[in-house]
């Protein structure tokens, strides 16, 4: 017979393990010596010890789901109720006890912290809303439209609440964005009826100064000229095509006329070449307004050295093409600055662009998240051929990002 403190091994070769409950049977030893039995009997309790420290160690170190660790507890509690060991079993139902309390307690730990986060997240969400709220009537199109796309990206990466509370504000969100976009798309829309309406008024003040490029009254018609351009600036821009090509015919029209008028005025030639002169220093402060870094103050520089241009008068004949080539050059400049906000700005362009990228950006999200469902299911033929396709959609959405980017998005 062999004993220690914890089992004993009869003379009949059965082995008992000694608990709190009283002794009980764990096994029959005939190979050899009652120690051997023992030593034998104690390695699996050994392996218990083992097996509820990496428990303990995976409860302490991961994240390991409340559930799942009560779960892997009590099978570790069964296995150590029935176990065919010699050891202290009693201590180890104790250690798994004190387990169930840490659990519990990290359940208690994280549904805290979840909570805060819940909190975080919808206080940052009601703020995301607020503004874009504030931002929906704004007339700053371009900048207000930026930052409108920042909210959204902002709002992607918060986490989401529960279910009602999140689409109320999404809801509220949605609406603000929405509103800012048929506002915007009016305000082009408006801008655009309004170059077709300057190009009707455009094609009848081309018409009526071709009408009176003949004409020998020189001083009415160079009045009528000198209504029909302030009209002309009154009525705003057309579209670049059509403003290029009235403007040619209006201008040309003027040009006959006012030749004839030089012709026969040939004696007011002292007075064009010193219109010529302050033409001159006129067409070099204009060249200063290049490059066009502020567009709205060179517009107005631009505006105000035109009506002194206008008021100036006629030059000699042969140096007018020059001198107007001159003042012409950084008028188109201006308008290509125009022209390119305008493009910048174009909220149909844009839009298609952000659908296209949104698109993409849904495909790589959705291929990412298969790569991973298939790594995970141990499926490696499949998961590399879906970051192949991955790869090719990525490249996709890079570029269709590159072209949104040039709307300054």
């Amino acid at each position: 017979m062999s004993s220690d403190p914890w089992g004993r091994v009869d003379e009949t070769g059965t082995v008992y393990v000694r608990t709190a409950d009283g002794e009980r049977v764990v096994g029959s030893w005939q190979a050899g010596s009652p120690d051997e039995a023992l030593a034998y009997f104690k390695r699996k309790y050994d392996g218990l010890v083992v097996e509820i420290g990496l428990l303990e160690r995976r409860v302490r170190t991961t994240d390991l789901s409340a559930k799942d660790a009560n779960t892997a507890i009590e099978h570790l509690r069964s296995t150590v109720t029935e176990a065919h060991a010699v050891g202290d079993l009693d201590a180890l139902v104790k250690r798994l006890d004190g387990l169930v309390g840490e659990v519990d307690s990290r359940r208690e730990q994280r549904k805290v912290a979840k909570a805060k986060a819940n909190d975080e997240a919808k206080t940052a969400k009601e703020q995301l809303v607020a503004e874009a709220e504030e931002l929906s009537v704004s007339e700053q199109w371009r900048a207000a439209g930026e930052r409108l796309r920042a909210l959204v990206d902002t709002w992607k990466g918060l986490p989401r609440l529960d279910r009602k509370s999140d689409d109320e504000l999404w809801h509220r969100f949605s609406h603000a964005r929405s509103v800012f976009s048929k506002r915007r798309k009016a305000h082009f829309a408006s801008l655009d009826a309004q170059r077709e309406d300057a190009r009707r008024i455009k094609e009848k003040l081309a018409q009526e100064a071709e009408s009176l490029s003949g004409s020998t009254e020189w001083g009415p018609t160079a009045a009528r000229y000198r209504e029909l351009m302030s009209d002309w600036k009154a009525a705003g821009r057309a579209q670049r095509e059509a403003e290029d090509e009235l403007w040619n015919r209006f201008r040309g029209a003027q040009d006959v006329f006012f030749a004839a008028r030089a012709e026969v005025f040939a004696e007011r030639d002292s007075e064009q070449r010193e219109n010529l002169t302050r033409k001159e220093e006129l067409a070099i402060e204009a060249e200063k307004l290049l490059p066009v870094t502020d567009l709205k103050a060179a517009r107005a520089a631009f505006r105000s050295l035109n009506e002194r241009w206008e008021a100036i008068g006629h030059v000699p004949r042969d140096a007018r093409p020059r001198i107007e080539a001159r003042m012409h050059a950084v008028e188109r400049a201006i308008q290509d600055a125009e022209e390119s906000e305008w493009r910048r700005t174009n909220p149909e362009a844009r839009a298609r662009a952000e659908g296209l990228t949104g698109q993409l950006q849904a495909a790589v999200d959705k291929l990412r998240g298969q790569v991973d469902t298939a790594r995970a299911a141990g499926n490696s033929a499949k998961a590399d051929k879906l970051e192949r396709e991955l790869e090719g959609r990525q490249a996709l959405l890079d570029q269709a990002l590159k072209g949104l980017h040039e709307f300054g998005g």
